[in-house]
């Protein structure tokens, strides 16, 4: 009789032992070749805007104001990045390299910025006519700003005035360092090239209003001017007068530290161009302390003060008509 086989056990799930061969083709490794070696160019093609934000914030922070131009002039996206975050790059160039400069030239500020309770004060006609007369005189070399942009208060005015004289003074440095003689402007006369040249003027300093990176490139351009006078007055053997200590490591710095130093104070508004060349180192609001052994800067809050000032000329005009106006009524009666 036949044997039955045994019974066949359950079925055990199978494990899959395959692997990949290693393959040995050299037009494979050419290929993988090729690709390492794009991988690695990509890496090294890394370019500035790969870097996060706020790294290139703090690498911009530290170029000069004239160098950021320069590089807004490489391509749009540059540009447009440094235009929308011009106030965080331009505040700390400032705090580094200017800080004795802008307490020096404050701007003026913006009249839509000042409160519109004085703007009928600030912009009355006998006020703009008679108080503002000897500030606003037309100036042969700064042109009279407009009152409905800026605040026309004292200092405020003061403020457009001077700015406008230090990118004047910029603009005839090369006059001053070759001795060329300045172009003459006749009393009474205002030719086209000047008119030319300080509506030039004005446009600069109205972009400064707006954009705090033009105001840096002001004070960078009047640093320079500055210690080109210095220099050249220095070398002057016949000049005895007192200047700013200036060494070659000022120079070298870039910054206006030096000028914290004792030093001629800036009594004088250059009224005519003939004043640059005595013109060294030009720094108003401020004067020499000799109890702090220091200088004392013109307080933030003159401005603030000034209009406060004009609303109360502006309250006195009206007071005074209205008493005008009764004692006539009384008089008719």
């Amino acid at each position: 009789m036949r044997k039955e086989s045994p019974a066949v056990e359950a079925d055990e799930p199978l494990i899959d032992t395959t692997a990949t061969l290693p393959l040995r083709s050299k037009r494979l490794e050419r290929l993988q070749k090729k690709r390492h070696q794009k991988e690695a160019a990509s890496k090294q093609n890394a370019t500035f805007w790969d870097l996060p934000s706020e790294i290139i914030l703090d690498i911009l922070s530290l170029l000069r104001p004239s160098d950021i131009f320069n590089l807004s002039r490489v391509n749009s996206g540059l540009r447009d990045f440094i235009l929308k975050d011009a106030s965080r790059i331009a505040g700390p160039v400032i705090t580094q390299r200017y800080p004795i400069l802008t307490k020096c030239f404050p701007l003026p500020v913006l009249l839509s910025n000042v409160d519109k309770e004085a703007h009928s004060a600030l912009l009355d006609e006998e006020r703009q006519a008679n108080y503002l007369h000897i500030h606003k005189k037309p100036y042969q070399h700064v042109q009279t700003p407009d009152p409905q942009t800026i605040c026309t208060c004292l200092t405020c005015m003061l403020a457009w005035n001077n700015l406008c004289l230090l990118v004047d003074f910029s603009r005839w440095q090369k006059n001053l360092e070759q001795g060329e003689p300045i172009p003459i402007v006749p009393r009474g006369k205002n030719p086209k090239w000047n008119q030319k040249l300080i509506a030039a003027n004005a446009t600069v300093v109205q972009n400064a209003l707006y954009n705090p990176l033009w105001y840096a490139r002001i004070l960078e351009q009047h640093l320079k001017s500055t210690v080109g006078s210095i220099r050249r007055h220095g070398n002057n053997a016949g000049n005895k007068r007192k200047r700013f200590r200036m060494t070659i490591e000022d120079v070298a710095v870039e910054n206006d530290a030096f000028l914290s130093r004792s030093g001629p104070p800036s009594m004088d508004f250059p009224f005519h161009r003939d004043s640059y060349y005595m013109l060294e180192a030009y720094l108003p609001n401020r004067g020499w302390n000799s109890e702090v052994n220091g200088w004392v800067y013109m307080p933030a809050t003159q401005h603030d003060r000034d209009v406060e000032f004009v609303k109360s000329w502006a309250k006195r005009k009206r007071d005074i008509a209205a008493e005008r106006r009764e004692t006539t009524e009384v008089v008719g009666l």
